[in-house]
């Protein structure tokens, strides 16, 4: 192998209903797939099934939903293509995608990555009854620096730096609205996100305690990889230097544009995004063209993502 490649997990937004439609026409992705039990982990939540899930807009795009699903697509497809792949040389998650990630690392089992999943999204839900109408809003435009300070006179914190004048920001509703018409008079690109919590802010304090619960009781395995956390966009090499950085990724601003530097500083030279969705490669793309880098979102088998990243390593 000439070059060292990376493995990038997804976060929100990026769902759709045939999120599932590559997987399920491989034969090794249906066996996978079945073997999730996917269902029995959404009945965690209700009794809906993950059919009528993915074709219910308001329900796919629910946190107590969408949380799980992204997790268990990104599993699901790491587990298809790893047995035709070399090890990564490091792995990426972005927000709810770093759950994805510690599976993709090896420190946890696909099941346990999306059951934990299905307990983040829920106690970051509960976090609702306390704040009410919580949101994510896309900020282009606006250099980091200023953003920080001035975003949060109004109430609202950077939920995640994407590059040097891009940010996700988080708060309630009514305040983002309200910044929302002040930044688009100034020239500043705003978009509200489909994400009915304020993830990465202090909004969600009230989900540390039981999450930190929940991370406690799991079984934690020696990883294959090094994966970098998105609070710090450094390694992460001990299980309680995991379970903290998960801890603080809750309310702390994620360092996402850090974490794609950081994969120059490793000298990657590939990445795979796991999807669903694209964003995460159109966002390396543009700030780091030098790495090939594309999405398995990009093609339209499994074997043709594998294809593409055999003449990329080799």
């Amino acid at each position: 192998m000439s070059h060292r490649f990376a493995i990038l997990c997804p976060g929100q937004g990026g769902q759709h209903p045939g999120m599932f439609d590559l997987l399920r026409a491989d034969p090794r992705g249906s066996e996978i797939l079945q073997a999730l039990g996917m269902d029995q982990q959404l009945g965690l939540i209700s009794q809906n099934s993950i059919s009528s899930v993915l074709t219910n807009s308001e329900q796919l795009f629910a946190n107590r939903y969408a949380q799980p699903l992204i997790v268990s697509a990104g599993v699901a497809c790491w587990e298809c293509l790893r047995p035709s792949l070399p090890v990564p040389d490091l792995v990426l998650g972005y927000s709810v995608g770093e759950i994805t990630a510690y599976s993709v690392a090896g420190w946890w089992s696909p099941a346990t990555a999306i059951e934990t999943a299905v307990q983040r999204a829920r106690y970051m839900d509960d976090c609702l009854a306390q704040q009410p109408a919580q949101g994510l809003m896309a900020v282009t435009g606006m250099p980091l620096e200023q953003s920080h300070a001035w975003l949060q006179t109004y109430g609202i914190y950077v939920a995640i730096e994407t590059d040097d004048d891009s940010i996700i920001a988080g708060g309630t509703m009514g305040n983002l609205r309200a910044v929302q018409n002040e930044l688009d008079a100034a020239g500043v690109r705003t978009t509200l996100l489909p994400v009915s919590v304020a993830s990465h802010t202090p909004l969600m304090l009230a989900a540390v305690a039981p999450y930190a619960k929940w991370l406690g009781s799991l079984s934690w395995q020696a990883p294959s990889c090094r994966l970098i956390a998105g609070v710090t966009a450094q390694a992460v090499h001990h299980q309680q230097e995991a379970a903290a950085t998960m801890l603080r990724q809750l309310t702390e601003t994620i360092h996402w544009a850090s974490c794609m530097d950081s994969l120059v500083e490793q000298g990657i030279g590939v990445a795979l995004e796991l999807g669903p969705g694209s964003a995460l490669s159109r966002m390396l793309r543009q700030r780091h063209p030098d790495i090939a880098c594309r999405s398995l979102a990009d093609f339209r088998t499994t074997s043709g993502a594998l294809r593409w990243l055999e003449r990329q390593l080799y």
